[in-house]
């Protein structure tokens, strides 16, 4: 059974999982969602930060009999297909302002309306400001998955991160660039915990009380879907703001600070932003140690989208600046992946290795918004948790795959050179010249007008506070500016 921790403000539950499995980019993931939405028998549940109902799953050609590739026809067709299905799809509201743009969009979800087993909300269930961010799919209460990836536009793309893929295109037959994103999946009890999140979420968005499925149903995991993990106890991690009679929730932030403060030997993360002080505060402190543990963190070169760069971007540089003082050992690294051509990658992965004992996954960012703004949930396996002893190879793994993936070299041989001590800055300084590569990231100097944006957080509140009155108090990098201060 699932437990409640209730002593520990860093984790809402911990949870069986008889199978748990990392997919690596949108590509995978959407064939193998659309085969297990396609094996439910009872309610799926979509819970996200955006959808595009025009976009393709598959993006391979098309047989007779295969589904609809498009998602709004897919939705349809699985709800006329297997009849009493339940389908839900939760999404957040301000997002809906990107609908109206979308042409076939709002036809689409005109005709989810007339089905009646087909309901599709948009959440306003938080102070003005904040996000609805989780992006969560739940199936049969038997299968979920719990990562960065929504079902919306920009997200597909295969690991090669082939530069210019005409398949990597937009719904309007525009190209995008390459999009490295992860998100996990798991089957038991850990996926009916993440059931009962996503039907809390569903009911304060405003929905009908849901009870669970029937437990009688059949797992829908795919029968082609070897997991990596299994019989593995998994912790689930969230943030909620304060809103009307529903506290604030914070387990994200403190976890963070944890697994940080916990690492012996070294760090591995993955993320679309690196902007908050409390967490650049936790790696000061690590880099003033005597033998402080190695820490690389894989960002994209730039924030998507104008106001994010200017906000996120400068945020950034001023942390990493604070930081690199006090790592005197030159433990602390931040990269940009590039694909073979030369051309940046952008990451939009929320991930964390620690000392191969941690695997931890969700739609949480290093910034202030993800420890107390925007609804987030994460989701990790810890190897000295009793009986996931056996997750360690698995965990080792996978950090060898995505370093693999990201410095064109093979699998094999990085775990080869991780097993034999190879620490990753040497792996990624030596793979140069393999045509795929992390590159360190570049400070740029900031304007005085940057510095004061990043100084006041202003797209980066930590509370709803602070959303409107972003110079009326000092500034949220008060505290970075003497970032930790030994003594």
């Amino acid at each position: 059974m699932s437990t409640d921790i209730s002593e520990s403000s860093s984790i809402w539950r911990f949870a069986k999982a008889t199978r748990a499995h990392p997919v690596i980019d949108a590509a995978p993931y959407f064939e193998i969602i659309q085969t297990a939405m396609m094996n439910a028998q009872h309610r799926i549940m979509l819970i996200g930060w955006d959808f595009d109902t025009r976009i393709d799953l598959s993006r391979s050609r098309r047989k007779k009999g295969d589904p609809p590739k498009r998602l709004g026809d897919f939705i349809l067709w699985l709800a006329d297909r297997t009849p009493g299905l339940e389908i839900k799809l939760l999404k957040w509201n301000i997002g809906a302002l990107k609908m109206m743009g979308r042409g076939s969009t709002m036809v689409d979800v005109a005709k989810w309306a007339m089905h009646q087993q087909i309901q599709f909300k948009l959440d306003s269930a938080h102070p003005v400001g904040c996000s609805h961010h989780q992006k969560i799919v739940v199936i049969d209460d038997k299968m979920a998955a719990c990562g960065g990836i929504d079902m919306t536009a920009d997200r597909w793309d295969t690991p090669d991160h082939i530069d210019y893929d005409p398949k990597r295109r937009r719904p309007n037959g525009k190209l995008y660039g390459p999009w490295h994103d992860i998100t996990m999946l798991v089957e038991g009890e850990a996926a009916a915990a993440l059931a009962e999140l996503s039907r809390a979420r569903w009911k304060l968005a405003g929905g009908d009380a849901l009870d669970p499925c029937p437990v009688d149903a059949k797992s829908p995991w795919p029968e082609f879907l070897q997991a990596e993990f299994q019989f593995v106890e998994m912790g689930i991690a969230r943030t909620r703001a304060a809103y009307k009679d529903v506290g604030p929730i914070r387990e994200i932030e403190q976890l963070f600070l944890e697994q940080i403060a916990r690492a012996k030997h070294f760090i591995y993360a993955e993320n679309q932003y690196f902007a908050s002080p409390k967490i650049a505060d936790a790696i000061a402190k690590r880099m003033a140690e005597e033998n402080p543990p190695e820490i690389i963190i894989v960002n994209p070169e730039t924030a998507d989208g104008w106001l994010e760069q200017k906000a996120m971007d400068s945020a950034r540089v001023q942390l990493l600046r604070a930081i690199g003082k006090h790592d005197k050992k030159g433990r602390f690294s931040i990269y940009v992946p590039h694909t073979k051509m030369g051309g940046p990658i952008y990451v939009h992965a929320k991930l964390m290795i620690v000392d191969d004992e941690v695997l931890r996954i969700g739609s949480a960012n290093m910034n202030n918004r993800s420890l107390g703004l925007d609804s987030e949930c994460d989701i990790f396996i810890d190897a000295k948790r009793p009986g996931n002893e056996s997750a360690t190879p698995g965990i080792r793994m996978m950090r060898a795959t995505l370093l693999a993936e990201h410095c064109g070299l093979a699998v094999e041989k990085v775990a080869q050179l991780l097993g034999n001590g190879a620490v990753m800055r040497e792996i990624i300084e030596n793979s140069a010249g393999s045509g795929r590569a992390l590159c360190p990231l570049k400070l740029p100097d900031l304007t005085e007008a940057e510095k004061t944006l990043a100084e006041n957080a202003v797209l980066d509140p930590a509370n709803p506070d602070e959303m409107f009155e972003p110079f009326s108090s000092p500034g949220l990098f008060a505290r970075a500016k003497k970032l930790y201060s030994p003594g």
